[in-house]
């Protein structure tokens, strides 16, 4: 009996113990346990940043029953007829420059076949952008002339015959945004010629091609946000909410065959395409921390504007911040993430360079109280074959209302030239006169910021993509 007695309570003993480091396990993190989870999150985190927000952006974009402005249901095109003005808010950093044409398509059951018409010889671009945001092709004039032209977008899996005259553009994910491009010069006559060309761009899936096809009405989901940013929807979303979604996303959006290191170490925490995150399997303790992920790698997403110019190819010279690792990120998923947080849909860099400047130097911001020249001398303006813009942004990124409702120069205007060849751009609050007005950029009375936009920057010298050509400093006028 007493022998029964020990080896019972022996026994409980022991449960007991277990139980304690069953619980102190959890409690308690170890090496594989907080210590790894939290960084091996915040980096699944970024990794999944551009695809999720893509899907966020495409809800939005694409939640209406017929085109509206910038929203159009799925396989339809939003054409845009004029540039924006002051008082549009929608999305930051809106250009002056081009009238957009873009449409979101599913590659998941067929093809869909874009035709592009005769642009005579006008500057366009029209990006493919995959889940990822990448440029995976840019017909237009840099790369594929003016003339006609007929692709066929398939998807990762598709297998099949295109009718004869079509070219096939495989996509690397099901979901594909076209984001197409056409300059002009906002005058009352081109703005007619680019409205025909756009009316004569279209999109049909590919049984339907050589047929007549009229698009079925889109499907409106009030579930939707349509008011909140997209960043901000993006940005709110739980940690389960977020793994869960990019998780599905994976699915239908496979990952590149480079992304499999990165893959491995997100399964070993519960990431894995197709099944949904299960956040239970993860300590207590690990629990409660990982819930601050997204907040940390929000953080460390927008820091990388600092550190890339450190660690990654981000540049800074005179004011101007720039890249030319841009539109195809291959494994460096901080700048990918980056150029999702601020604007998604960036180009390569062949087809267009943009570079920002919020003020002199690196200790000052521009203002209004100061007025600014940027000067070029003879023979140095910003060498692009498509054409350059500096355009001004208040800190939100919009257009600011002035006097004469100009909101960028260019090269296409009639820019008034020194005697020496050179050309001075005027930046300030107050108008410099008539006699300097063609070049005058007007300013707030507050801080701005200045973004310079090269489409189709040469490649030879001069060249801001090999450095030998450098953007002129804005200094200010003493």
């Amino acid at each position: 009996m007493k022998l029964l007695k020990l080896v019972r309570n022996t026994a409980i003993a022991l449960v007991l113990l277990f139980a304690v480091i069953f619980f102190v396990s959890q409690m308690m993190p170890t090496k594989d346990d907080t210590f790894d989870v939290l960084p091996t999150g915040v980096e699944a985190y970024i990794y999944g940043y551009p695809l999720v927000s893509m899907e966020i952006n495409r809800r939005v974009m694409t939640n209406v029953a017929a085109p509206d402005g910038a929203h159009t249901p799925m396989g339809q095109f939003a054409r845009m007829r004029t540039f924006p003005t002051a008082s549009f808010h929608e999305e930051s950093a809106p250009n002056a420059d081009t009238l957009y044409t873009m449409a979101w398509v599913s590659v998941d059951k067929e093809p869909w076949v874009l035709s592009l018409p005769d642009a005579h010889d006008r500057y366009y671009l029209f990006p493919m952008v995959d889940g990822w945001t990448n440029v995976f092709q840019d017909p237009g004039k840099r790369t594929t002339g003016t003339g006609p032209q007929t692709y066929a977008i398939t998807g990762p899996d598709w297998k099949g015959v295109l009718p004869a005259g079509v070219t096939e553009y495989k996509s690397p994910t099901n979901i594909v945004w076209l984001l197409g491009r056409i300059y002009c010069t906002g005058t009352p006559e081109d703005y007619d010629a680019v409205h025909k060309m756009q009316d004569e761009i279209s999109i049909v899936p590919l049984n339907s091609y050589n047929k007549p096809y009229t698009p079925p009405p889109g499907t409106v989901d009030p579930s939707i946000d349509m008011k909140t940013p997209v960043r901000d929807q993006v940005n709110k979303l739980s940690v389960t909410e977020y793994f869960t979604l990019l998780a599905r996303l994976m699915k239908d959006n496979p990952p590149a065959e480079a992304d499999k290191p990165i893959l491995a170490r997100m399964a070993r925490i519960g990431i894995v395409p197709g099944q949904p995150f299960d956040g239970s399997k993860l300590g207590l303790v690990t629990r409660e921390v990982f819930d601050e992920v997204p907040a940390i790698a929000q953080e460390k997403i927008k820091l990388w504007t600092k550190e890339g110019l450190i660690f990654g190819d981000m540049k800074l010279e005179h004011g101007w911040a720039y890249t030319t690792k841009i539109g195809i990120y291959g494994t460096d998923y901080n700048q990918r993430a980056l150029f999702t947080y601020y604007g998604m849909g960036a180009n390569r860099p062949q087809d267009a360079i943009y570079p920002i400047s919020v003020g002199p130097n690196a200790l000052e911001t521009y203002t209004g109280e100061k007025k600014y020249v940027m000067h070029f001398d003879k023979g140095q303006m910003p060498p692009a074959h498509g054409f350059w813009s500096l355009t001004m942004y208040d800190k939100s990124g919009c257009f600011i209302a002035n006097s004469i409702n100009r909101y960028n120069v260019s090269g296409h205007d009639n820019l008034k030239s020194n005697p020496d060849g050179s050309v001075d751009l005027y930046i300030q609050n107050e108008n410099p006169g008539a006699d300097r007005e063609a070049n005058w950029l007007p300013a707030p009375k507050d801080t701005f910021v200045l973004m310079l936009r090269l489409y189709w920057p040469d490649e030879k010298d001069p060249s801001i993509l090999n450095g030998s050509w450098s953007i002129p400093p804005v200094k200010p006028v003493e």
